[in-house]
């Protein structure tokens, strides 16, 4: 496999083609960034521990059934995956409150919410990723109702996989966003799954061990995220 011209550069990740047009190979960059690029900052080791953290998550996810599309490692900033009609919509659920929800609803933080919320966003950064409902996307032709309902489906067969597992490692798994793609006909799991993604917290302290230590200047991001994989017996090493 021979990694070529780059395709797209986003603001953390860039995505190389190959000599297979299957295949692109994903890489994690240092870069951080937030409030859609305002800020912005080099952290060291951050590309190889959010390369990591996601291939070990995309294996328990294909170990449980669920489709996506990881191949597997080339390097420590580098992974292997199927090249993907992606869907620009972004499936995020929520099992406590927090970020957004409080500021969209005035609600408390930490709140838990059973039923876990599931909610809808365009991808677009110039405006800000806009929530958006089943009926837009299908109007839009952004996804068909049954890619939507799929989408649902499996995004909430990650949520039973993964709630679990930060449970056992004594973590409350917060929020998170999906991406999705279309291969063959099917719906898969695309993008990545890693702290900078997500929101989780230490399930006693409420310590928060996510891309919010860089938003809310805590410090200690790599540290933590370091940490938050150790619990989960991901190596970095």
């Amino acid at each position: 496999m021979e990694k070529r011209e780059e395709l797209y550069a986003g603001k953390a990740k860039s995505v190389f083609k190959t000599d297979d047009p299957n295949l692109f190979v994903l890489e994690f960059r240092d870069d951080t960034s937030a409030f859609d690029g305002e800020k912005k900052e080099q952290l060291q080791r951050k590309g190889m521990v959010n390369n990591k953290f996601n291939a070990f998550i995309m294996e328990k996810l294909e170990a449980a059934g669920i489709p996506t599309h990881f191949e597997g490692l080339l390097s420590d900033t580098e992974s292997l995956v199927k090249n993907l009609d992606m869907i620009p919509v972004e499936c995020v659920v929520r099992n406590v409150s927090a970020g957004s929800l409080c500021r969209r609803l005035g609600v408390e933080e930490g709140k838990e919410l059973t039923p876990p919320t599931f909610e809808l966003f365009l991808k677009n950064d110039a405006l800000h990723d806009p929530m958006v409902n089943e009926s837009l996307a299908v109007s839009f032709g952004w996804a068909s109702a049954d890619e939507l309902a799929r989408m649902k489906e499996l995004t909430y067969k990650v949520n039973d996989v993964l709630k679990a597992l930060f449970d056992e490692a004594g973590m409350l798994l917060v929020d998170y966003k999906l991406e999705f793609g279309r291969s063959n006909g099917a719906v898969v799991l695309g993008d990545e799954f890693s702290p900078d993604g997500c929101r989780i917290w230490d399930k006693e302290t409420r310590k928060k061990m996510d891309k919010d230590r860089f938003r809310q200047g805590l410090g200690e991001v790599i540290e933590t995220y370091e940490e938050v994989g150790g619990r989960l017996g991901i190596q970095f090493d």
